[in-house]
């Protein structure tokens, strides 16, 4: 499937900004199964630095600094994008989540996706208690892990209601848990912070969804705007599988990815200084069209 894509984020503030630098992902990466054909943003106010890059996850970054006052930051992204159509392995033949845990103990490889960096706390995403026992009661022993991460993803989906005013995007796992209420950047920490309770690693992803769904098919929750699934290494032999617990549905090519990384905080679209006093607002659209 191709798709054009098309977002705007902008932000606004109380007073101007005398002086700002910041990080943007918020253009989409190549991965397996997944090419960009193009893409650009453009700034406005133009930035009086620039520069592209790449952070240690392989996200495309681009960084900026913006010195002439400004009470508004404009950024539109434009991109043609490639996902394949690919079927996840069948769940009961993926090794039980403890043969799993062993495995990824024992791995001494580092790289960009070793499952090494997706195994302990991060900024955003602790290993809460009551998280874990949730998690738990979707591995019984010898469980395939797959299947238990089905499990779990189905069982947050069913508990948790789908709110944009109940959280924002300072809210940690425990507090959207407890409210069981949120949006998908909440589904998507409360389901990596129980695997990685568990001992089992899980990644965030940052992307996008279809616009228009297929035909037969309900809206996808999140198509709107920036969505997060999570990524959930099933073993060596088997590798990353995407899992979106605010639809309760495997990523597939309805999913675009733009940014993976450890929570929230790695993939944040825009982050960065800005000097400032009061408050300010991030409003974003998002178009994801399937090219004919």
């Amino acid at each position: 499937m191709i798709y054009d894509i098309r977002q705007t984020t902008i932000c606004t503030y109380a007073s101007p900004v005398a002086h700002a630098r910041h990080v943007l992902h918020l253009t989409p990466i190549d991965r397996t199964g997944q090419h960009v054909h193009i893409a650009s943003l453009q700034i406005v106010p133009e930035p009086s630095q620039r520069g592209e890059g790449h952070d240690f996850f392989g996200n495309r970054i681009t960084w900026i600094t913006l010195v002439d006052r400004h009470d508004k930051l404009t950024v539109k992204m434009s991109a043609r994008v490639a996902v394949d159509e690919t079927a996840a392995p069948e769940a009961l033949t993926t090794p039980a989540f403890e043969a799993v845990r062993e495995e990824v103990f024992a791995i001494a490889e580092i790289g960009k996706m070793s499952p090494a960096h997706f195994l302990f706390p991060s900024r955003m995403v602790s290993l809460d208690p009551e998280i874990r026992e949730y998690a738990r009661q979707s591995f019984a022993s010898g469980r395939p892990l797959l299947e238990g991460a089905i499990d779990l993803m189905y069982r947050i989906k069913a508990d948790m209601v789908y709110d944009t005013d109940a959280t924002t995007v300072t809210t940690t796992p425990p507090m959207s848990f407890a409210l069981r209420r949120g949006v998908c950047q909440d589904f998507a920490h409360i389901m990596i912070s129980g695997l990685r309770g568990i001992g089992l690693p899980a990644a965030y992803v940052s992307g996008y969804l279809r616009t228009v769904p297929r035909q037969g098919a309900t809206q996808l929750q999140g198509s709107d705007a920036m969505h997060a699934w999570v990524l959930v290494w099933c073993g060596s032999a088997t590798g990353w599988i995407g899992l979106d617990p605010t639809n309760a549905k495997p990523a597939s090519d309805d999913h675009v990815t733009l940014a993976i990384g450890r929570d929230y905080t790695d993939v944040a679209p825009i982050d960065g200084v800005i000097v400032v006093s009061g408050s300010q607002r991030i409003t974003e659209s998002v178009n994801v069209i399937p090219v004919h």
